[in-house]
This record gives structure tokens, C-alpha cells and sequence, in this order.
């Protein structure tokens, strides 16, 4: 995509002239930022020499305290460059940091970590000059001239005021759409760059296999090929496509979250141990990092807070050092997450104090300290008392200084106001609701939906619009702040106009309050939710049609990120009385369209059984309003698909579908089956899949081949279907999945239309980690399986041979 902003930016290379009305600070230097360079003749402010060789000359002039300076990151102690109003201070930084500053989090807020209902980040105008300043700081003050990298948290959307805000992860991977993603992606970065961050904390490509955990909303589901996917899209749209690692104009960095094990942990807890064994990560949790590294320009990746076999990742030369730079050539940055360094002394108790816990993580390949530095300020004593060898801390210096280079900071440190203005406008409005469409999942439908509307002038229904979640637009965790969002409610109100009568009933709170930065959580009072419920009953008793919106707030499913600020759960189902609130409305005799918004995959067994349909939104961004009712209303047609397995009760876990031949014998009173399975969705049409046909019939190991899966569009409406490709080792000298997902296409066909969908399967989908954990083939046959989701599938065989 090339956007208003991206061309804005592309116009003007060079450095660029402030204009509008932006705070005074900014403009303490001239109008075109031409500020004093010092050493302006060194050869690493020469933009037309190799990176390596600028960071060579640069590195060469630094003294140990300017190194430490590069490695180290400011956020919640912001306040130590800022004057009172918030702007930011030369005069204090010279004092407190006059070897320069490696990274500053986050310039949108004011102070750090605190809640936007509490302190509103800055406007676009007083971030830009924020980012402005320091830069000029930076440039004209520090001995060096080096700029200060800024990051945000972008993961789907800037995290900022008046920032475009899209579908959270989970419902981005249920569009099974990585062209959408990227484009996506694209429009985030051109954003972020404007506004004069050149570095975004996103994608999340941890693989999650535990609805427990509150961050599964953050990732891309449960399936390493999926994720892959999902993964290397987002990337190339944040960072364009390829594998050029020079920064091009509207692009940003991108970080790769969170290497690795991050999304089982132990009893649900974020945080909590990574139990699982070398093959395990090698079959599940590496793939994403690798296919990313591998096929994109990744500039850093995080480690994450876990440990795996007894090792915090921070600390594992095996993890960041062997698989990471070894085995996959990885050439970036590893940037810590938030406070993880200090969290080995704190919480791990690997080291006695967090001096130790900088000497372990830089030894392992950390290579800057987020978000305060607090740990990585121990390491000029270290090198003084012998501890640490220099050569290690040039060597993260020079990664850190190298994603400066690359980023092109050393020419134009500055972002441009007048295309940051027009963040969150018409074209990314536009592309939020078309992502909100795409990630839409029917998961249900007895035939009352779409629903009609009649025509003028005739007789109108009665639509009862209920629930907690049916006035308010649920963003999700790291969220923006829009220009404005549309909630369901107001989204069903505009499409209607005067052909129906909606009515309209809270029927019960969730939580008390619904603030994702808020460390306490609590349930609303349930006497006064029953008299809500007793309303929304009186409400929909004379409705035609009950939608009921119900699920999560983005308290009930988030984050735990600290002991007082907790957000996994022990049980999946609806929380606040919910159930309580179906129940009651289902007693009407009505039709119930159950709309569930929420960050985990939905655990509702009462409202699957109940509900005459089902509709699947997530946190579907500003636009969900519009995209919900085009959904209804069948505007739009369905055709999103789950990317997770959903569980029938807590009981079930861990449940998912690319489960090992001797899994799921089954259960003494209870079933062994899902709720819904992996990869499933239905539409407002239907989808006939003929046999599958392959390439060959037969290959040699090292060999990929083509699948083509004949469909129809056999009914009345058009409609997108999402073809899968799964396969089956049948026979292994060590145990493989029953299935696993090699390949997808999502398509879209008119009512009688038939499409030969081909899907290449990559050689290496038939590789597998043998007894001695070496990745090879083994000759022997493949069931491959095709069809609409992981459970109902057409199967061929297919022969290697050596």
C-alpha cells in the first residue's frame, strides 16, 4: 500500500521542516533541524558507507560510558528529563545522562506506566515535539551527536491518541489473511514513523496452547504454521517485504515477541515455567521465530520472561546464542522484555542481585535493557572490577548502533507533523473495518441470521440489543486511542435507521471497572446485576429477535504482569453473571443471537448449546460497530475461521488439534471432543470440497508438492471459504501429530462458482526432528487431508521416497 502518509514521508527525505502548531520546545532549534553535528566530518555520519563500517568508526571513539549509554532505554523514570510540564529538558538531560541515550519507551505517554484514563498521552503535536527535542538534544549536546532510538507498542495499532486501531491479534489470525495482515501492518508503520519512532514492540508470534493465560489475545493462535505466517506478514509490513535491512521511508523495526515458550505456561500464569522439552520447542514453539528470522529482515527480537528447563531465556546462551544467531543466522538486536533482566535476581533467583542478572544477560546476547536500563548501569563497575570483558558490551553497543544506522537516524532522526496529522483518517478507518470484516467468525446459525430487514413502509421487527458488551467498542489489551470507535449498539442503530425498533438493556456488568491498566479487578455487585437482568428480560419481551453481547472486558482477559496486576484465569466459561443473563433471556422463547467480544477463545458451552447462532468478533478495533451489524444484517458475509482449538471446560486442557496419536483416549462423564474445533467457521453459504488431487503422486525427500482442492460455492450468497492442507506422517521412528496444518488459501466465490485452489506444500512441512535431533525426511507415505477446517477433511496419500 502506498498511503497519504507514506508519500508524505517519501516527499520529504531530508531533514524536515516542523510546521503547525506544535509545542515551542521543538522549535528551540532552527526550522529545518540543520543543528550543530559534532565530528561532522567522522566517516560514520557518511551515509554512503556500509553500516558495518560506520559502526566500526563510531564504536571506536566511544568512551565505555557512551557504550553502556547505547545499551540502556528510559521510560518510567522519564521524569529525570523533564521539566514539570512534561516537556523535555536539555538542561536535565545533559545533567543526568551526558553520555547520551540509547532508547526512550514510548514518547506518547507522559510518565510511563500509568493509565490514559489517569494520564492522557501526549497529543500528536506535543509528541512530535517531545521526539523532536530530544533529537535535537541528541545531535547538538552529547559529545557524539548520536540519536536516541524511540520504540511504541504497536501490536495492533499505535498505542497513542489518535492512532488507527485494529482487530486485536487473535482476530487478525482468524481472518487467515496475511495479505490483510501485512497491509495492515503497513498502515501501523506508516503511523508509528510519523510521528518519529522508528521501532515497535510487535508481532507477538508466540505459539498458545493455553486459553488460560490472559495474553492469548496477543498472539496468532495455536498452530506453528499459522503463526508462521501471520508472523512473516506482519513483519513485512512493518518493515517492507525482503531482506534489505536498510530502514525504507513509512517502515519501522519490527520486534519479534517472545522468545520462546511463552505461550504454555505452567498452571496458565503468565510468567510461569516453560515445561517442555527440547523437541517440543524444536515442533512447536521454535517454527514462527525461524520462518520469521529465516525469511524477513527482522531487526530485534525479545527474549521472553520464562524459563525453559530450569533456564531464564534471558540468561540462555543455548536459547539466543546456538538457535537463535547460530542455527538461524540471526543478525539483530535482542532487546529484554520490561524488567526481565532484574526479574532473574527478583523472581527466578538465578542471580543475587541484579548486577549479576546484567553480567548473565549480556553474556547470553541481550543486548539492551528495557525499559529503565536499571540493570545494565551495573556494568561500568563490572568492567572495572574484572566481571565483564569490554568486548561484550561493543559488541551489543554495535547492534543497537547498527539498527540506528540501518533506520537511517544519523540523517533524519525526526518524524514529519504534517503526515502524522492525519493519522486514523478516512483510508485507516477504512482499513480497520475491512480487517473487523475479515475476522469475523460464524461459529453457529439455526437460519436467523442474516436477519432481514423489511422493505419501506413495511411492518418493522423488534430487536432487543443486550448485554454488557453492546454499548461500548472493547479494543483490547496495548490499546490506542482512536478519533472515535463504534460500538455495536451504535453500528446496528445506523444500519437500521427507522426499519426496525431496537431496544436496548445493559442486562448485567462484567467488572466494576474496565480499565486494562487498573491492577484491581472485581466483579460488579450480583444483586444489582440481578435487577439489571430483570431489566434487560422486560426490555426483550416483546422483541422479534434478542442479539445478546457478552464475553470479556479487557480486565477479565490480560496481561498478569505483576502479583497486583493479574489477568489469567482458572476457568474459561462467562464470568458476572453472564450465564445467568443467557438463561434468563432464552427463557423468552426468542430467537438469541449470541455476538461474544472477547480476548480468549470462548468456552461458553450453556450459549453453544442455547443459542440459535453464534457470531465470533474478538476485539474487532474502532470499526467493530459497523462490522458487526454488516455482519447481522448480511451486509457482509462471514468467512473468518478459529485459529484455536475451543475447549468444552478447563478440564480438557491442554487441548489442541495437532495432538500426538496416543492423546485424547477420552474422559469418564465428559467428552473428549472440543467445543469447536481448530480452524472452523461457518457462512452464510455453503462449500462443497471435492477430492484432493496432488503434483505427484510421488517425491523424493526434499521435495515440496502442489495440493489442488477443487470447491464449489453451492449456495445462494457469495462467500469466502478458507481452504486447509493438512498432513500426517503415517509411519515415524519418533511420534508425530495426528495432523498438522502445511498450507491455506482463503478465497472467495460467487453462488455456483467453482475454484481449483492449488497450495504448495514446502519440502520442508515433511521434515521432522528424529532421535538424534536432526531434521531430515523419512521416506514412507503421507496422508495429506484437505477441507473447511481441521476436523472435517478429505484424505489422499502421498509417497516419499529417498
Amino acid at each position: 500500500m502506498r498511503k497519504l502518509l507514506r508519500a508524505s514521508l517519501a516527499a520529504s527525505a531530508g531533514i524536515m521542516a516542523l510546521s503547525g502548531p506544535i509545542a515551542t520546545q521543538s522549535m528551540a532549534q532552527d526550522a529545518s533541524h540543520q543543528v550543530a553535528r559534532p565530528m561532522a566530518d567522522a566517516p560514520y555520519w557518511n551515509a554512503s558507507l556500509p553500516t558495518d563500517q560506520r559502526v566500526a568508526d563510531l564504536l571506536a571513539r566511544m568512551t565505555l560510558d557512551e557504550k553502556i549509554a547505547q545499551i540502556t532505554t528510559i521510560w518510567d523514570n522519564k521524569v529525570e528529563i523533564q521539566d514539570a510540564d512534561f516537556a523535555f529538558s536539555p538542561a536535565r538531560a545533559s545533567a543526568v545522562r551526558p553520555h547520551g541515550i540509547g532508547m526512550i519507551a514510548r514518547p506518547s505517554d507522559l510518565t510511563g506506566p500509568t493509565s490514559p484514563r489517569e494520564n492522557p498521552p501526549r497529543s500528536i503535536e506535543d509528541s512530535l515535539a517531545y521526539v523532536h527535542a530530544v533529537q535535537d538534544w541528541a545531535r547538538s549536546s552529547t559529545r557524539l551527536g548520536i540519536p536516541v532510538l524511540f520504540h511504541e507498542e504497536s501490536l495492533h495499532g499505535l498505542a497513542a491518541l489518535n492512532a488507527t486501531s485494529f482487530p486485536q491479534s487473535i482476530g487478525m489470525a482468524s481472518s487467515w489473511d496475511p495479505g490483510l495482515v501485512r497491509d495492515v501492518n503497513d498502515y501501523i508503520a506508516s503511523e508509528v514513523r510519523a510521528r518519529g519512532v522508528h521501532l515497535v514492540l510487535s508481532p507477538v508470534v508466540d505459539v498458545a496452547l493455553d486459553p488460560r493465560w490472559g495474553r492469548i489475545e496477543e498472539t496468532f493462535g495455536e498452530d506453528p504454521f499459522l503463526v508462521g505466517e501471520m508472523g512473516v506478514a506482519a513483519v513485512e509490513g512493518l518493515q517492507g517485504p525482503g531482506r534489505d535491512h536498510r530502514l525504507r521511508d513509512g517502515q519501522v523495526f519490527a520486534t519479534l515477541k517472545h522468545m520462546t515458550g511463552h505461550g504454555q505456561p505452567e498452571s496458565g500464569t503468565n510468567v510461569g515455567p516453560s515445561q517442555v522439552s527440547e523437541r517440543t520447542l524444536r515442533e512447536v514453539f521454535f517454527p514462527p521465530f525461524e520462518q520469521v528470522v529465516r525469511r524477513t529482515a527482522i531487526g530485534a527480537v525479545m527474549a521472553s520472561y520464562n524459563e525453559i528447563d530450569g533456564v531464564p531465556s534471558h540468561s540462555s546462551k543455548w536459547l539466543l546464542g546456538d538457535i537463535l544467531r547460530g542455527e538461524w543466522g540471526f543478525g539483530g538486536a535482542v532487546v529484554s522484555d520490561y524488567y526481565a533482566i532484574e526479574q532473574m535476581a527478583q523472581i527466578h533467583h538465578v542471580a543475587p542481585d541484579i548486577a549479576t542478572a546484567a553480567r548473565m544477560a549480556l553474556a547470553a546476547g541481550v543486548d539492551i535493557d528495557l525499559p529503565v536500563g536499571a540493570a545494565y548501569s551495573t556494568l561500568a563497575q563490572s568492567v572495572a572490577d574484572g566481571t565483564v570483558d569490554i568486548a561484550t558490551i561493543d559488541q551489543a553497543a554495535a547492534r543497537i548502533l547498527t539498527i540506528k544506522f540501518d533506520a537511517g537516524l544519523f540523517e533524519n532522526p525526526y518524524g514529519d507533523l504534517a503526515a502524522a496529522q492525519r493519522s486514523n483518517t478516512a483510508e485507516g478507518i477504512a482499513l480497520a473495518r475491512r480487517a473487523a470484516e475479515s475476522s469475523l467468525v460464524l461459529l453457529k446459525n439455526d437460519g436467523v441470521l442474516p436477519l432481514a430487514l423489511p422493505a419501506a413502509g413495511g411492518e418493522r421487527p423488534t430487536i432487543a440489543v443486550i448485554g454488557p458488551n453492546a454499548d461500548v467498542a472493547r479494543l483490547g489489551g496495548y490499546y490506542g486511542i482512536p478519533r472515535a470507535t463504534v460500538s455495536p449498539l451504535a453500528g446496528i442503530r445506523e444500519l437500521v435507521g427507522n426499519r426496525a425498533d431496537i431496544v436496548h438493556a445493559q442486562g448485567v456488568v462484567i467488572t466494576e471497572d474496565d480499565d486494562w491498566w487498573a491492577d484491581e479487578v472485581t466483579l460488579a455487585d450480583p444483586a444489582e446485576n440481578a435487577a439489571r437482568i430483570a431489566e434487560a428480560v422486560e426490555a426483550a419481551r416483546d422483541a422479534d429477535t434478542i442479539l445478546l453481547f457478552i464475553g470479556d472486558t479487557e480486565q477479565t482477559s490480560r496481561e498478569g504482569w505483576a502479583d497486583g496486576h493479574l489477568g489469567d484465569r482458572t476457568d474459561l466459561d462467562l464470568v458476572g453473571q453472564q450465564n445467568d443473563l443467557f438463561l434468563a433471556l432464552k427463557a423468552l422463547g426468542k430467537p438469541i443471537v449470541a455476538v461474544l467480544v472477547n480476548g480468549r477463545p470462548p468456552s461458553y458451552p450453556a450459549v453453544a448449546e442455547g443459542a440459535d447462532a453464534i457470531l465470533e468478533t474478538w476485539y474487532a478495533g474502532e470499526q467493530q460497530g459497523h462490522a458487526i451489524a454488516d455482519a447481522l444484517f448480511g451486509r457482509i458475509n462471514p468467512g473468518g475461521k478459529l485459529p484455536v482449538t475451543v475447549a468444552r471446560d478447563v478440564g480438557q486442557l491442554p487441548v489442541f488439534y495437532n495432538y500426538k496419536p496416543s492423546a485424547r483416549r477420552g474422559y469418564l462423564f465428559s467428552e473428549v471432543s472440543p467445543l469447536y474445533p481448530f480452524g472452523y467457521g461457518l457462512s452464510y453459504t455453503s462449500f462443497a470440497f471435492d477430492a484432493p488431487i496432488l503434483s505427484a503422486s510421488s517425491i523424493t525427500a526434499g521435495q515440496g508438492v502442489t495440493v489442488r482442492v477443487p470447491v464449489t460455492n453451492t449456495g445462494s450468497m457469495a462467500g469466502d471459504e478458507v481452504v486447509q492442507v493438512y498432513l500426517r506422517d503415517d509411519i515415524s521412528t519418533v511420534t508425530q501429530p495426528v495432523k498438522e496444518l502445511v498450507g491455506f488459501s482463503r478465497v472467495t466465490l460467487d453462488p455456483g462458482e467453482t475454484r481449483m485452489v492449488d497450495i504448495a506444500i514446502r519440502p520442508q512441512s515433511f521434515a521432522l526432528w528424529n532421535r538424534d535431533m536432526e531434521q531430515v525426511v523419512e521416506p514412507g507415505t503421507f496422508t495429506i487431508m484437505t477441507g473447511p477446517n481441521s476436523r472435517d477433511v478429505t484424505e489422499t496419500v502421498l509417497t516419499v521416497t529417498p
